[in-house]
């Protein structure tokens, strides 16, 4: 986990950065993911800190890595098209040259190879040494049939929508095992799963169900990621268009549905898959949509404001000021501010790097000087980063994308360059926001997307630097 940290220093603002890259044991990720070709243990079942939990362990890169089910829609290529065959044995399936889309148990690289695993449970632990896995729902346009094969050809059934859920099977810990899926229809499916079991001394254990996500066939689905519950005054909001199968990150069309209105309006100029905005009390109760030029459309999402003020007042922090007879330049944070979270590092799509990223968050720079001249926000991170026991990587390794938030009428502000990570990144001075002589004067909001990029073989730990913004 990362945290940013912002303390008053005279001239600048100092920032903690904790970077938690790789935890003991398997590297997790966060980034929602289409999985379409390659093994993958869909059913991961783990016993960790007494409780029972669903995982898909990805082994379609390399190292493999834990995500969250959440994070995971599984897609059914449209080469997993067949036919029923013309044998009694598979009348289960439908009538003979029924079209299907199947992912057979036998590994095709051109597919997803979706199994069930329990490698990670230890003998002993539970009563009969097994998992009790479960289907208890599907919603989807056609049936869902899982089975397999013994050595002869016969077929074995797991789990079958068409006949009645739920369905369930016994699996004993060690087991690493692959069947045939089978869906009756393209389109989009939601299979509930849910794993139960009994420890040693009787204590019962369930999972509760877990909603899987299967994509049949070309179809696209579009939906909203990124909006908090709520949001105070002047807080940047991120819309992150999610497209499944992932597609390019332009092309989007962002629309907005004020309190009372009948339909919902264009946003004029936002064509990428992000959407950033100051919340207002004004745009309280707005809902927001992203369409693609197909037509197709997401569900719709509410912006929450609220007034309400946070722990400790409104106040702001005051980190640096000249002589206030000739007016002030000032660099503040709101108090909920000085406490950033990232998500936990995952890798890279090349599989070379451990990444995340965030937003720096709001940064204001007011600036009431006689005669405007002009100014200047840099940061630079000084020493790189350690954890306690003496691991380190260097500052090159954290980049940003600086943006101008907000800023007064012919204020002039202007976003700095990208500082990529790799290059000089924050190891030198990068410029956030600059401001000409002859302009400046008013309040500005600053911002920036953080990005964190480290190499593979850096050492599990929390890594600590510190991140100084100074105002000029």
């Amino acid at each position: 986990m990362n945290a940013l940290r912002r303390r008053a220093a005279a001239g600048s603002v100092a920032a903690t950065l904790l970077a938690g890259l790789i935890a003991a044991g398997p590297a997790h990720a966060a980034d929602a993911v289409v999985l379409s070709q390659g093994h993958t243990d869909a059913i991961d079942v783990r016993y960790t800190n007494g409780a029972l939990g669903l995982w898909v362990n990805d082994d379609t890169v390399s190292p493999p890595v834990s995500r969250s089910v959440e994070d995971v829609t599984f897609q059914v290529l449209p080469g997993a098209r067949t036919e029923v065959p013309d044998l009694e044995a598979f009348a289960f399936l439908g009538a003979p040259g029924t079209p299907i889309w199947m992912l057979p148990q036998v590994q095709e690289p051109s597919l997803l190879w979706p199994g069930w695993n329990t490698t990670g449970l230890a003998s002993g632990t539970f009563r009969d040494d097994s998992v009790r896995l479960s289907l208890v729902g599907v919603d989807g346009p056609g049936a869902v049939t899982v089975f397999d094969t013994s050595s002869l050809g016969e077929p074995n059934i797991r789990f079958r929508s068409a006949d009645g859920l739920p369905d369930r099977i016994d699996v004993p810990v060690h087991t690493h095992a692959h069947a045939s899926w089978v869906f009756g229809a393209t389109g989009r499916y939601t299979l509930t799963f849910r794993a139960d079991a009994t420890l040693a001394d009787g204590t019962a254990l369930s999972t509760g169900p877990v909603r899987y996500r299967f994509l049949v066939g070309d179809a696209v689905a579009l939906s909203i990621s990124g909006l908090a519950d709520s949001y105070p005054p002047g807080r940047t909001v991120t819309l992150q268009a999610v497209r499944t199968p992932q597609g390019p990150d332009t092309g989007y069309r962002w629309y907005s549905r004020r309190p009372g209105a009948d339909a919902f309006t264009e946003i004029t100029g936002e064509t990428g898959a992000a959407y950033r905005f100051t919340a207002t009390e004004a745009l309280s109760g707005t809902e927001y949509q992203v369409r693609l030029a197909d037509g197709t459309t997401s569900a719709p999402v509410t912006l929450r404001v609220t007034t309400t003020p946070p722990p400790g007042g409104t106040s702001k922090s005051v980190t640096a000021s000249i002589d206030p007879s000739a007016g002030a330049l000032v660099l503040s944070v709101l108090p909920e501010d000085r406490a950033i979270t990232l998500p936990p590092a995952a890798l890279s799509p090349g599989g070379d790097a451990w990444e995340t990223g965030g937003a720096l968050r709001p940064v204001t720079v007011t600036d009431t000087r006689a005669g405007a001249p002009g100014w200047s926000v840099s940061g630079q991170v000084s020493g790189g980063f350690r954890t306690g026991d003496g691991a380190s990587f260097g500052a090159q390794h954290l980049g940003w994308t600086p943006t101008v938030v907000s800023q007064g009428a012919e204020q002039g502000v202007q976003a700095g360059p990208v500082a990529t990570p790799g290059g000089s990144g924050l190891g030198t001075g990068a410029l956030l926001a600059t401001a000409p002589a002859g302009q400046g004067r008013g309040t500005a909001k600053l911002d920036a997307q953080l990005r964190l990029s480290v190499p593979t073989e850096t050492a599990a730990g929390t890594y600590t630097g510190t991140l100084t913004l100074t105002v000029i």
